[in-house]
């Protein structure tokens, strides 16, 4: 193996762990709910160490750049689907997921906007959206799991971390929207304007 395209298929390993956390977290097995709540952990450790590895041994490029942020919604959208099902008599957590979902959307497709128009630096990810990424994930786990491990009640942590995820969701969503905002009008301008 290659360690230049470890991180390349870091990325791909999330799109392959989506059926076998869901196999894992449906399958009539005993403690169903940890082993899928595990490769979904599993799976958001990798998105923190991909572009990690990637920019550290020079390993990036265009095509991880794209697949990374894909394989990312891919994931989140699954795990969202799963415990909104899963809590869906918890309206909040079905808005929460419903925010959450929306948002990674419309940005992906703002990310994308913006780098055909050479102004992808402007939706950079900012620190308060690793902040988001990384409470999304975690209430996701935790929710996923929804049991008790080590004296600790992780689907009761869950809800307060997806309720602080997607505040984090609204916010990092206007912050983006409003940094591409002068491009966007600028876009709409006709040349006698």
């Amino acid at each position: 193996m290659n360690l230049q395209s470890l991180p390349m298929m870091m990325t791909w390993s999330r799109v392959v762990l989506i059926p076998v956390f869901l196999i894992c977290y449906y399958a009539p097995i005993e403690d169903a709910r940890f082993w899928g709540a595990l490769a979904f952990m599993i799976a958001a450790i990798t998105d923190w160490f991909d572009g990690y590895l990637a920019r550290k041994m020079g390993s990036s490029s265009k095509l991880g750049a794209f697949l990374d942020p894909v394989a990312d919604k891919l994931i989140v959208a699954a795990a969202l689907i799963v415990v909104a099902a899963e809590y869906n008599d918890n309206l909040w957590v079905i808005i929460s997921a419903v925010v959450i979902m929306m948002r990674e959307v419309a940005i992906s497709a703002l990310r994308e906007w913006m780098a055909e128009n050479n102004a992808r630096d402007v939706v950079a990810v900012s620190n308060l959206g690793k902040v988001k990424t990384a409470s999304q994930l975690a209430a996701l786990t935790w929710l996923l799991y929804g049991g008790e491990l080590w004296g600790v009640d992780w689907g009761q942590l869950g809800f307060p971390m997806l309720y602080f995820a997607a505040a984090l969701t609204l916010i990092t969503w206007v912050q983006y929207t409003k940094a591409a905002l002068p491009q966007i009008i600028a876009s709409t301008k006709t040349p006698q304007d």
